[in-house]
């Protein structure tokens, strides 16, 4: 189950909100791995919504879980892998960025603990494989990070799913 997040403009996510075929083609095209616009955050997901709010996706209430997990939907019939696709509008991602901007690695260390988040069965149950695993999500979530700046710089929505 990998997450990913895409960054679109305004446009493209309206007519992905009219036709959501359209997402879907534009999602399993082969160039799509090599698209800018494009991250892939492997397994990461569920461990930065712990990071971040200290409850698993299936409890998570924070307001942050919307980084991944929006619960705007670009099509409930739509499976991607593992569910639809959620959206956010060009203010909800600079409203977001404005927050996670902020969050340091220091800060997520201090979060990280490995035996609630086995207790929680967060995905994808490796936090007592060692000090990796802590380096494994930092790097899933600074390409969070990335990914939002660049989105809130150039006033672009975010598209997220799981597959």
């Amino acid at each position: 189950m990998i997450g990913n997040l895409l960054r679109v403009t305004n446009a493209e996510l309206e007519a992905y909100l009219e036709d959501s075929s359209l997402l879907e083609d534009k999602l399993y095209a082969d160039e799509i791995n090599e698209d800018e616009k494009f991250a892939d955050i492997d397994k990461t997901w569920d461990g930065i919504i712990f990071l971040l709010t200290g409850q698993s996706l299936d409890t998570a209430e924070h307001h942050l879980t919307r980084i991944l997990f929006s619960g705007q939907i670009i099509d409930e019939d739509q499976d991607l892998g593992l569910g639809p696709a959620h959206y956010l509008t060009p203010e909800e991602v600079v409203e977001l960025n404005n927050e996670i901007s902020k969050i340091t690695v220091e800060g997520l260390k201090q979060n990280f603990n490995p035996e609630k988040m086995n207790e929680l069965e967060i995905y994808p149950s490796i936090w007592n494989e060692g000090d990796d695993v802590f380096e494994y999500l930092v790097e899933g979530f600074l390409s969070v990070q990335h990914i939002f700046a660049e989105a809130a710089k150039n006033k672009e929505a975010m598209i997220t799913f799981i597959n």
